[in-house]
């Protein structure tokens, strides 16, 4: 079978910390990228609800809890796919886990990737709060209409390892909902990142940040030559890019570095 364009929806959100309301933010991001068309949404990391002091047990639901079974029930409704990035209850009482949802367009839970790196850097820590997930779990990717897309989260973008695990695993769109941190360089370092990760994979990446108070918004699509298909500012937005897996299939018959490489990834 040979895979069609996909139209991809990026929905960059101003996230609130009252869950009711991130629902509602959600709920209406998903419904206008389903009625421009988009075979498949991703919305930011922590869409369930953020606090830019950091984000922790009191904002975790479980994966049948009101904010994973509305977007279900949603994708179910207008016949759209979902990634998009929650917070669950983590095994230790006092920790979350940094979970993305995979949802079909028949609002079937398609997987779940935990986070694996947690973001300790640059003066703020995660792991006081979450736990990370498993570095050998199975890698999340979701097949759409014959394209498959693979998910890291946010602070994975700086690990080159994470990106080439999910390639290996059949990917060929790289998908990473992200709540940027903000500060001086990193929406140029997230940028870079972005087209650094398409460039040495050979992969389209669709890279979609939360907007707002102490994170960069700037959600960007790379086409897997690394050149920008789409680029946003700071302002809360839903667009849409169509995805030519057939691009993706020329760039790799013309810079074969995939085949080429001499070495493999291996979870430690």
């Amino acid at each position: 079978m040979v895979a069609e364009p996909v139209r991809v929806a990026v929905a960059q959100l101003v996230v609130p910390a009252d869950h009711a309301a991130a629902r509602d933010v959600t709920r209406a991001a998903v419904v206008e990228a389903a009625r421009g068309g988009a075979d498949l949404v991703v919305l930011p990391e922590y869409a369930s609800g953020f606090d830019p002091r950091g984000v922790g047990r009191e904002h975790a639901e479980p994966l049948d809890g009101p904010f994973v079974t509305s977007v279900r029930e949603l994708a179910a409704t207008l016949r759209i796919s979902v990634i998009v990035g929650t917070t669950a209850p983590g095994v230790a009482a006092d920790r979350a886990s940094n979970v993305v949802v995979a949802v079909g367009p028949d609002g079937g839970l398609r997987g779940t990737y935990r986070k694996v790196h947690l973001y300790d850097a640059f003066g703020q820590r995660e792991s006081d709060r979450l736990e990370a997930g498993p570095a050998d779990a199975e890698p999340l990717v979701l097949d759409v209409r014959g394209t498959r897309f693979g998910v890291l989260t946010c602070y994975d973008l700086r690990f080159p390892e994470s990106a080439r695990r999910v390639v290996d695993a059949g990917a060929d769109v790289l998908v990473v909902p992200a709540a940027w941190a903000a500060g001086a360089g990193k929406a140029e370092q997230w940028r870079a990142l972005v087209v650094a990760r398409a460039i040495e994979n050979t992969s389209a990446v669709v890279a979609v940040g939360q907007t707002g108070h102490g994170v960069v918004g700037r959600s960007v699509v790379a086409g897997a030559d690394g050149v920008a298909l789409l680029e946003l500012g700071d302002e809360p937005t839903v667009a849409t890019v169509d995805l030519d897996p057939a691009w993706v299939r020329g760039e790799r018959d013309r810079n074969p570095s995939l085949a080429n490489r001499r070495y493999s990834v291996v979870p430690r």
